[in-house]
């Protein structure tokens, strides 16, 4: 395979070079333009950020990209799937309060905005795959299959689970469902928190498998033999009061994401934006931002999402290392891997889903770089 082209442009601005220019001229010359978007539905698949946490893309970003679809005559909207946790963005009505409080709206990014999973997640087109490891049948949030055209605008920053989160990341973990959320997250089954269960019976109106029944206190309970993991039944409770409590081995959760991102993307166009910007250390679903591990490095677009990630990663990789952040503190401590994100979370591996996305075809970590003046 011949590498893949990605293109870089810095973050430094003037009068005449705001960033969000400097971003359409970094697209555009990555060629997004050579796709047709004329009178096309194209999803932008972009994080808002968790209330609390100030470290997501900013509106601004958006506004730029869409303005640029807009113009070639698309129908561009922003999405993002309900999250598996609870949390302020675990159904559509709180993911969209969420959104607004982080500035998002019709005003700030010109497009409208979709919870692609639908009001408690469950809104998902399942989408065969072949020649996978793990995922046969992938759960993706149904307002992104609908759309023609695919593009992921990434935070890129340092990950918990996988080392850092780009555009796989964004692309696979994001666009499930919750019961694809589930599905790539945990190889466990979901369990009652007696404490909070509260009786309403909406878990047992959405589990098509019979696992669900009420003891003698009506406190629902989950038969581990009839549940086979979905996840419908934690976005059905109001209450918080069931939850995903088993985890996937690291190198299984990143090559479901791998998976996961190969039923967004294929047969259809796709672009992809990574935003290298206030590099924290663990994922905008947190409720706060962290010191970041690196300074500021630039932004990155190509049509391969595979060499995106790697050549970000490489960028980062060349970066000093902050004082005082999570990964100073851990170099302090630790011996050093030469990776700023196995060094920052040292359980990770961030090799691991790219090395399977390019043996599923997705794209190559091999890259050439050009820089965008």
């Amino acid at each position: 395979m011949q590498p893949s082209k990605v293109y870089f442009i810095n973050l430094r601005t003037d009068y005449e070079n705001p960033l969000t220019a400097k971003l359409q001229r970094l697209i555009k010359r990555a060629g997004i333009e050579r796709i047709d978007f004329s009178d096309r539905f194209v999803a932008i698949k972009i994080h808002f950020g968790e209330p609390g946490n100030l470290s997501f893309l900013r509106p601004n970003f958006a506004r730029a990209v869409v303005d640029v679809i807009r113009a070639k005559g698309g129908k561009p909207f922003l999405t993002d799937c309900n999250t598996l946790y609870p949390g302020r963005r675990k159904n559509a009505l709180e993911h969209l309060d969420a959104a607004a409080e982080n500035g998002f709206s019709v005003a700030s990014t010109g497009c409208q905005i979709i919870i692609a999973d639908g009001l408690k997640g469950l809104d998902e087109k399942l989408v065969p795959l072949t020649g996978t490891k793990h995922v046969k049948e992938a759960k993706i949030g149904q307002a992104i299959m609908d759309a023609d055209i695919f593009v992921s605008l990434n935070h890129f920053k340092g990950h918990e689970a996988t080392g850092f989160g780009g555009a796989l990341k964004n692309i696979g973990m994001g666009s499930g469902s919750r019961a694809g959320k589930m599905e790539q997250h945990c190889d466990g089954k979901p369990t009652v928190d007696r404490e909070l269960c509260r009786a309403c019976r909406q878990c047992i109106k959405q589990c098509a498998h019979g696992a669900i029944s009420y003891d003698e206190k009506k406190i629902a309970c989950i038969d581990h033999d009839l549940c086979v993991g979905c996840g419908r039944c934690i976005g059905a409770c109001n209450f918080d009061a069931i939850e995903n409590n088993g985890g996937s081995s690291e190198l299984a959760l990143s090559e479901k994401i791998a998976e996961y991102s190969l039923a967004v993307l294929q047969n259809r166009p796709h672009f992809h934006i990574n935003i290298v910007m206030q590099v924290s250390p663990n994922c905008d679903c947190h409720n706060e931002n962290d010191v970041p591990i690196i300074p500021d490095v630039g932004m990155f677009a190509s049509f391969d999402p595979v060499a995106l990630d790697q050549a970000c990663a490489d960028a980062c990789n060349r970066q000093p290392v902050m004082p005082g952040s999570q990964l100073s503190d851990n170099l302090a401590k630790c011996e050093s891997h030469h990776d700023h994100f196995k060094d920052s979370a040292p359980s990770t591996d961030w090799t691991f889903t790219l090395q399977h996305a390019q043996a599923l075809g997705i794209g190559t970590r091999e890259y050439e770089l050009v820089t965008v003046r």
